[in-house]
């Protein structure tokens, strides 16, 4: 073997060396052969030396976009919705600059999480099961399912929200929750015509969330000058601190940590030849850097929206996902098209996206951690139902009064923050050891940063439960009862 392939071999990750075994054949895996993207054979010509990264390629880089939008797709479900329009009501245009850095510690994340899927051609609950004891990752998937069922209730809550505006008030919210459950297998049937077809619906439902929200920021008109301002000059006061926290705080969902390092699974990589495996890295880089500035335009446009409406009014501090738009038509009428059912479509169109992903999500968990060779459809109906009963819980209890919706909230935020280190952390770590990632260890540098993200995260999310806690459970003892104050969390996101 001459020199140069045998030290491109002892630089490939270990898990890829072996992954060729009968006993790695017999694994679930996050997609099976057939249902893979090919991207091999596009623009390829002169191209013999794969130990080198190959020209840029608009075309591979089309065929490799799609990933990056699904899992963008949790920055914008209904939680994180009700934290921009609450965070725009209370604190203005001030905190533009935090979310948009927000965003950013969002993606060094989830670069991270598509780095490791991509180098090790395994996804992070399928490494977990093999590096960690039984006990390690029995813990592991058991946090991560219930990241994952708090995340489903608000995505499929909000879903529900927004066809009872849709509908006039006449679907309750427990119809919706039904309809919404649902439907969810109507777009996954959708995966039997190919990934590519998937991932098309999810650009159409992510189209029709900027679409609607832009056509909000044009009926509003937010101030152009305070909305550049806000992005260029950070500024914090005592009074936005709680916000602040919680534009940070809902950046990291546990359960997108698991999904991205899945998704990029999605396409044909050679493991065997350094070069592939550098190419999918950098086009996945570049397509979830897109997504997630598409994400934060759409959130961009939602804070400012209801800054420009509600910022120093008495409704500023009641606003919530709710009521937020029978507020916007009290505030700016009909028009050619009311800005209530505006507000609706593109509600919808996040909660049903954010549900099916979160559906792919429990799929991949599961699949991974437990090692369950069962039919997709199998899996997305035990996944389904893990959330489903405890959402119908929620809707029939909780349809009473909005203040029951908000505690209800808070709860489901508490649980989703008490998880975040349990995917943080071994992400982290398994990124960085050389006998997993091989030549694609990050590095020292990269590594200090990622960890003081997490840190910070990891910070952020504790202050919010010893906020909870300290006004909730030690001042009212009893928050779930109907008729006492909620004190709302700008950290809604999942």
């Amino acid at each position: 073997m001459p020199p140069g392939e045998e030290s491109e071999e002892s630089q490939r990750p270990l898990l890829n060396r072996v992954q060729d075994s009968e006993e790695d054949l017999a694994e679930e895996t996050a997609y099976d052969s057939s249902e893979k993207v090919v991207i091999v054979g596009i623009d390829d010509a002169g191209c013999g030396d794969w130990s080198t990264t190959p020209p840029f390629s608009w075309k591979k880089l089309w065929l490799f976009t799609g990933p990056g939008f699904l899992m963008s797709i949790a920055f914008l479900d209904p939680g994180n919705l009700e934290g921009d329009l609450q965070a725009g009501a209370i604190a203005g245009y001030s905190l533009l600059w935090l979310l948009m850095w927000a965003t950013a510690m969002g993606l060094l994340v989830q670069l991270l999480s598509a780095r490791l899927g991509v180098a090790t051609g395994k996804h992070l609950a399928e490494l977990c099961r093999d590096e960690y004891p039984k006990w390690a990752r029995m813990v592991l998937w058991v946090m991560a399912e219930l990241a994952l069922i708090g995340a489903d209730i608000q995505e499929v809550i909000g879903s529900a929200i927004a066809l009872k505006i849709l509908s006039n008030g006449v679907l309750p919210l427990w119809s919706g929750v039904i309809i919404t459950a649902f439907d969810c297998f109507i777009f996954l049937f959708l995966e039997n015509y190919g990934v590519r077809k998937l991932e098309a619906v999810f650009a159409v439902l992510i189209a029709t969330m900027a679409i609607s929200f832009a056509w909000m920021f044009g009926e509003t008109k937010p101030s152009g000058t305070e909305l550049l301002l806000g992005i260029l000059i950070p500024k914090l006061s005592s009074k936005t601190v709680q916000q602040a926290v919680g534009v940070v705080g809902c950046i990291i969902m546990p359960h997108n940590v698991f999904l991205h390092s899945a998704l990029v699974q999605s396409r044909e990589v050679d493991h065997k030849k350094k070069g592939r495996v550098q190419e999918a890295l950098n086009y996945y880089s570049i397509e979830s850097t897109v997504a997630l500035i598409v994400s934060f335009g759409i959130n961009l446009f939602v804070t400012t929206v209801f800054a420009k409406g509600f910022y120093g009014t008495e409704k500023a501090n009641n606003i919530g996902l709710v009521n937020a738009g029978q507020y916007l038509q009290e505030k700016y009428g009909g028009g050619f098209f009311p800005i209530l059912y505006i507000w609706g479509i593109g509600l919808l169109a996040a909660g049903q996206s954010s549900t099916i992903t979160g559906t792919y999500a429990g799929q991949f968990i599961m699949g991974g951690f437990l090692n369950l060779r069962l039919k997709k459809w199998i899996r997305a109906l035990i996944t389904r139902s893990c959330a489903i009963v405890p959402t119908m819980i929620v809707a029939l209890v909780f349809d009473t009064s909005e203040d029951t919706l908000d505690v209800m909230n808070e709860w489901l935020n508490v649980l989703q923050s008490i998880q975040i280190p349990f995917a943080l952390i071994p992400l982290l770590c398994l990124v960085s050891k050389e006998q997993i990632m091989g030549a694609f260890k990050i590095g020292p540098v990269l590594k200090v940063v990622a960890w003081l993200v997490a840190v910070l995260v990891i910070v952020i999310n504790g202050y919010l439960l010893v906020d909870f806690f300290s006004s909730e459970v030690n001042v009212n003892f009893s928050p779930w009862l109907p008729f006492l104050p909620s004190k709302r969390l700008s950290n809604t996101g999942n």
